[in-house]
């Protein structure tokens, strides 16, 4: 199944990390839905043998209090964000420096948006600092897995 949602997911990939706001993010968009990505997304992540600890679906939250904010738009069709750790990454972070535990748990994000339902965008946040590199790479390497990008 994964097999064959990944080589959908591969025939329509934007592929390349890209600046996503002032806050820089590295983002990936597909042509795939919302269900069949945060579906690879989340076997990607048990795939490397991490569990994930929570997925927080942000789109549902916002869409659902818009009225009590005095809001009226609709941000996302879909958003969900996966977190999870490593422990193994985890201590290569900390033992470099102590001060990466903040960046724990890391997050990969799904969204789609109403202005463009035929892209859903999959991201990670940037980490400035040189020491999270391995983390950087790992997100990288599960965010390609669920892709299907080499």
């Amino acid at each position: 199944m994964k097999r064959f949602i990944g080589a959908a997911l591969a025939a329509v990939i934007t592929v390349g990390a890209s600046a996503a706001t002032a806050e820089d993010a590295h983002t990936w968009t597909t042509e795939d839905t919302f269900d069949n990505v945060t579906f690879a997304v989340q076997n990607a992540i048990i795939g490397a043998g991490l569990v994930v600890d929570h997925v927080s679906h942000t789109g549902d939250m916002l869409e659902r209090t818009k009225d009590a904010v005095g809001s009226t738009k609709t941000l996302f069709t879909g958003a969900d964000v996966f977190s999870f750790c490593s422990a193994q990454t985890s201590r290569e972070v900390m033992e470099a420096d102590i001060a990466n535990v903040q960046y724990c748990p890391y997050t990969i994000f799904v969204y789609q948006t109403p202005e463009d339902t035929d892209h859903v965008t999959v991201g990670f946040r940037s980490y400035d600092e040189e020491s999270m590199q391995p983390v950087t790479d790992m997100l990288t390497g599960i965010v390609k897995d669920a892709l299907m990008i080499d």
